[in-house]
């Protein structure tokens, strides 16, 4: 069994894709419609064969309120994992994206939280070897 893909909810499919690839540096995998929306993955760079991302719209209630609920909790709908935390918040930062929470060391790991201009709260972090 493998973990080949999984979801986060967006409320706009076409900024989310502009976000994820210009922004963080992911790379479009796989656009096709379905319905009213779009099947939408992104990957990698570094593992263009591995997990996809489903950038998924939020029209759904029950997502929608989910996504929210997260939001307004502060709580970061997913975590990507980086080599250096503090020089991806620097580049990030560079490029205006807003976090909520600097740098910061919480034991084994190094994490800072961002919004992803789509509705979500997004962790980035680095182990500590």
């Amino acid at each position: 069994m493998r973990i080949e893909l999984t979801s986060i909810f967006v409320d706009d499919q076409e900024k989310a894709l502009a976000f994820y690839t210009a922004v963080l540096g992911f790379i479009k995998k796989q656009d096709f419609p379905v319905g009213d929306a779009r099947w939408l993955t992104v990957v990698s760079p570094e593992a263009p064969d591995g997990t996809q991302l489903v950038l998924e719209p939020n029209g759904n209630p029950a997502a929608l309120a989910f996504q929210q609920a997260l939001f307004e909790q502060g709580i970061p709908l997913t975590a990507f994992g980086v080599d250096n935390v503090y020089d991806e918040y620097e580049r990030l930062k560079n490029q205006d994206v807003l976090f909520s929470t600097d740098p910061t060391d919480v034991g084994e790991v190094i994490i800072a939280i961002f919004e992803d201009t789509c509705g979500n709260l997004m962790q980035i972090y680095q182990t500590k070897l």
